[in-house]
């Protein structure tokens, strides 16, 4: 249409017939706008749905990864890592659709048609473009390291942001606040440079990219005036190629555009492949624990040490609970009481012996079935800003507002929450550390399991509450087998048996009864210095 509006022009057509031609040029960009808008929105549809379904994949990947590996890797840069990469991923893929598949399409349609009108000009425009790819080609493997360097220096910031802001309250007690800033000034100072090197590659691309397409420009505007002073072209065509050529360089300029965002993505692709690529240590048997009743637990000459270190912190455990027995967990910090409740938890394998609980070797339970038979409460309660129901199911289905409001009361907070002005519904928010250990006992009671582990559980609690509590205990762990760690020896005034740990080995085992009794036993002399009746 350009070709025949030039040429007819220059051949004196009338006024009607050269606006026909530009109204159906003027049709042509709208219909031509109008499908890159409906691509647009297709394509970014296409995108969130795929990658939402990959965050998902990231996320449940990463909370089946062992301790060790979040002991390595801190939430935010978690956070960064599932949602941040993902987002590079997303926008480059829409980018790809509108602006990588649309340029080559226009790309390989403007070499046919130049081809048509002109084959040696085609020719010589395939290989000006075959020149300038290759050195996109070329110019981005050096890119994408730079890339990733500064995606991953983005994630430490992350992380370190995280972690500070969630110690806010220590760093300031302590004075630790400059030392926060210049830590930050550390890492902002590293991720300055690895974006500025980014940067400085992006440029030298973009502009290497321009005085390419210029020297080209004028190549090609040089072998149309040729061809029309030969005669071989008319001056209409020779504007057909100009407008063709700056049609080529469009393309691969929005290609160029995109590079910052095939880096990000190439480098969140390969940390999201490296996240993938991670595998729990613990593998997942199928074999599922007894579905109702208490489990009794043996371990069987366990022995444990940390991957990272290899110091034996657990050596040749022995310890064996019949089905409603209770077991206390007595010894110094760093003895090795929550190691044990970790293995009897499967949080981490042992390295010597098995644990079995309900007679199943626990490398060899369902995960399923040992996460709903096995509760656990620790001194570290972890609330979610969100409603009572919520915090107490886990954002699990609720089993039904009476089973709810049975496990508050049993827990000792049923007046709290008969106060609860929307109910279950009331978001929770400002609970005491009693009343979040409180909610914590709630959850176990809801769960109704079979093996009850109590780290530490009444640690934060008053004495007022600690009495309040301790029928909500008994209930609890009536017609359940039970794993007791106490520093509150008087916590353990109902327990069956009593094992007494030090330096990874237990030192003193057997009934507690029997040990309170005995004027020589470690587990009596405990009991004398905390001042509780043997």
């Amino acid at each position: 249409m350009t070709r025949q509006f030039v040429d007819d022009a220059g051949g004196g057509a009338g006024l009607r017939h050269l606006t026909l031609i530009a109204l159906g040029y003027l049709a042509l960009a709208v219909a031509g706008q109008a499908a890159r808008t409906v691509t647009a929105w297709l394509a970014s549809r296409l995108a969130w749905d795929g990658t939402d379904r990959l965050r998902e994949r990231l996320t449940e990947h990463a909370l089946g990864l062992d301790l060790a590996f979040h002991g390595r890797h801190t939430p935010g840069e978690l956070i960064e890592r599932v949602d941040g990469d993902v987002v590079a991923v997303a926008d480059f893929v829409v980018a790809f659709v509108l602006d990588v598949v649309a340029g080559v399409l226009l790309l390989a349609g403007v070499l046919v048609v130049v081809c048509t009108v002109d084959w040696r000009i085609g020719c010589a425009l395939l290989a000006y473009c075959v020149v300038v790819g290759y050195g996109m080609a070329r110019a981005q493997r050096l890119a994408v390291p730079s890339a990733a360097r500064s995606r991953a220096a983005s994630a430490t910031l992350v992380g370190m942001l995280e972690e500070r802001l969630a110690g806010v309250e220590d760093i300031r007690a302590n004075g630790a606040g400059e030392h926060t800033v210049r830590r930050f000034h550390q890492v902002s100072a590293a991720l300055f440079r690895a974006e500025n090197r980014d940067a400085r590659i992006g440029t030298m691309l973009l502009a290497g990219t321009s005085v390419a397409f210029a020297a080209g420009t004028a190549v090609m505007l040089g072998l149309a005036a040729w061809a029309v002073e030969a005669g071989t072209l008319t001056v209409g065509t020779a504007v057909l190629l100009f407008q063709y050529t700056l049609m080529v360089r469009a393309p691969f300029e929005r290609l160029i555009d995109q590079i910052r965002r095939y880096q990000s993505a190439l480098a969140g692709l390969a940390r999201i492949a490296a996240l993938l690529a991670e595998k729990p240590a613990l593998t997942p048997g199928t074999s599922p624990l007894p579905a109702a009743g208490p489990l009794g637990l043996r371990v069987e000459g366990v022995g444990f040490s940390y991957p990272d270190d290899g110091e034996q912190v657990l050596s040749g455990i022995d310890v064996t609970l019949a089905p409603g027995e209770t077991l206390g967990l007595v010894g110094r910090t760093g003895s090795g009481k929550t190691t044990l409740a970790r293995l009897v938890l499967r949080l981490h394998d042992p390295v010597e012996g098995r644990v079995r609980v309900g007679g199943v070797d626990l490398r060899e339970a369902d995960p399923r079935s040992l996460r709903g038979r096995i509760g656990m409460v620790t001194q570290d309660v972890q609330l979610f800003a969100a409603s009572v129901r919520d915090n107490l199911t886990l954002f699990r289905p609720s089993p039904g507002d009476e089973r709810l409001w049975q496990a508050l009361e049993h827990a000792g907070l049923g007046e709290w929450a008969a106060g609860l002005p929307d109910g279950l519904d009331t978001e929770l928010r400002g609970l005491s550390a009693g009343q979040a250990q409180l909610l914590a006992f709630a959850r176990a009671f809801l769960s109704d399991p079979g093996l009850v582990v109590l780290d530490e559980a009444s640690s934060r609690l008053d004495p007022a509450t600690e009495r309040r509590i301790e029928d909500g205990m008994s209930r609890l762990l009536r017609d359940r087998t039970g794993v007791i760690i106490a520093h509150r020896l008087s916590s353990l005034s109902r327990v069956d048996k009593i094992a007494v740990l030090d330096h990874g080995k237990i030192v003193e085992y057997g009934r507690r009864a029997d040990l309170a009794a005995d004027p020589d036993s470690r587990f009596g002399r405990l009991l004398d210095l905390a001042g509780v009746r043997r």
